[in-house]
């Protein structure tokens, strides 16, 4: 096989940090609580919980092995390496297929805040976000990294503000949640929640981007360290203004601004969660065609997908197949289903990620098996825990590109 281009490595710790922070505080912040909380009720803090500690373990395998895997394509690259083929086109299917459903999640939470009610508006809206952000992803990952950057700072000026808002407003709050969901409850609104979480992956998937290996471990952790903490105070402000109306909002931090008697601020929340989403789907854009870019190469999707443009050296035909199938999405999909369904698929993704980190030799090893374990079994329980539409929709999506992936290595052979 001719040598493929390689991308470009412009990349330090701070551009790393910003495009995962990035793709974490988007529709996940923004949104995520509401089905969250309708699964666990008082739960709902518990369910971030185990959330938090999975993302952390998968946090952690992944930059263990990217550290030994330096190229682009993530867990597909590291399955692949470690574990054989299959698992990596596992790995990187449901990378792909997850992260494609988190992109018009992101797009439509974008148009649900910038466009309140408009009813088929919305989805217009959204259709031509994910438009301009692929043609932004195609002008290369400079310029990816800078908008990253004033979208992030965006996102996070609007939920500081709100958490000063819910500290000293006037209105008495609501103080907590009435319903429970159990011990599954909570483990389902940790699948959902986890979808919040899952924007590390795309930091593993800029190895072939960064100046040093060792950047990618530092990122990883700074980022999801910094969302965690994030997550929690606004998990506790929604519940203490909303109580029970949380779990039917589908603009919650919009609500609880209302809630608060700060009817003022309510516009700035919804463009600071709009510029969020938007940030959001710009970094998961990114990652999903690179990951596409990598089984390519392998021939574990069409050729022409591993195309690198030459002048702006990015995975350029990957690039638009996910924003045209992201759009498909966005006009026929609904946002809580395209949430769980998202879940499952990188659920899947971070499974093969830890059982690849546990069969690492010991010379490249730099955390304990226990924490790969933990996190092999806490993905599989709450990909299992999801509700049944989504569990049902990412084994037949899965199941549809095993056969594919089958009947083109008998083509070959």
């Amino acid at each position: 096989m001719s040598a493929q281009p390689e991308l470009a490595r412009r990349l330090g710790t701070t551009d790393a940090v910003v495009v995962g922070l990035s793709a974490m505080l988007g529709a996940g912040v923004f949104v995520a609580f509401a089905p969250a909380a309708e699964a666990a009720g008082r739960g709902l803090l518990a369910g971030l919980a185990v959330a938090a500690v999975i993302a952390f373990c998968n946090a952690v395998a992944s930059a263990q092995l990217a550290s030994s895997y330096p190229a682009s394509g993530g867990t597909y690259l590291f399955g692949r390496e470690v574990l054989g083929p299959w698992w990596g086109f596992l790995a990187g299917w449901g990378f792909v297929v997850g992260k494609t459903a988190s992109c018009a999640a992101m797009a439509m939470t974008f148009a649900a805040y910038a466009a309140p009610g408009a009813g088929a508006w919305q989805r217009a809206l959204a259709a031509l976000a994910v438009v301009a952000f692929t043609v932004l992803n195609l002008r290369g990952v400079t310029r990816t990294a800078t908008a990253a950057k004033v979208l992030l700072a965006a996102t996070l000026l609007v939920l500081v503000g709100f958490l000063v808002l819910a500290a000293t407003g006037e209105a008495e709050p609501v103080g907590a949640l009435t319903a429970t969901g159990g011990a599954w409850g909570v483990l389902q609104a940790a699948g959902l929640l986890f979808f919040a979480f899952a924007g590390y992956a795309r930091i593993a998937t800029l190895a072939e981007e960064v100046r040093r290996p060792e950047v990618l471990g530092r990122a990883i952790l700074v980022a999801l360290g910094t969302a965690v903490v994030l997550y929690l105070l606004v998990a506790l402000a929604l519940v203490q203004v909303l109580g029970d109306d949380l779990p039917g909002s589908t603009v919650p931090v919009a609500d609880a601004t209302a809630a608060l008697g700060a009817d003022w601020a309510v516009p700035l929340v919804r463009v600071g969660a709009a510029a969020a989403a938007r940030g959001a789907r710009l970094a998961r854009l990114a990652g999903g065609g690179r990951t596409t870019l990598a089984m390519a190469r392998e021939r574990d999707l069409p050729g022409p997908l591993a195309s690198v443009d030459e002048r702006h050296r990015v995975p350029d035909t990957a690039q638009v197949v996910i924003g045209v199938a992201v759009v498909a999405l966005v006009l026929l999909a609904d946002l809580r289903g395209a949430i769980g369904f998202s879940s499952f698929g990188v659920l899947v993704y971070y499974a093969v990620a830890n059982l690849s980190a546990l069969r690492q030799p010991v010379e490249q090893r730099r955390w304990p098996r226990a924490l790969q374990v933990l996190g092999l079994v806490g993905c599989l329980a709450m990909a299992a825990a999801l509700p049944t539409a989504s569990v049902l929709a990412g084994l037949v999506v899965l199941a549809v590109g095993i056969l594919g992936r089958a009947a083109a290595l008998r083509r070959r052979t």
